[in-house]
């Protein structure tokens, strides 16, 4: 985040800085691949995993 978001941006004001930083986080998240997550974003293993502790045992 720091060298992707942070030091590239000159924020005006704390606010500012927290808004955009709120909106890069979700990309990171979201939609920005992870190598070290085969491809997979952060998002879509943690609610996969979330989804295989919540079924129900059959």
């Amino acid at each position: 985040v720091k060298y992707e978001e942070g030091y590239l941006k000159a924020y005006d004001s704390v606010a500012d800085a927290k808004a955009h930083l709120a909106t890069y986080l979700r990309f990171y998240n979201e939609r920005r691949p992870h190598r070290s997550l085969d491809g997979q974003t952060p998002d879509a293993i943690y609610f996969a995993a979330l989804a295989a502790t919540t079924r129900p045992a059959a």
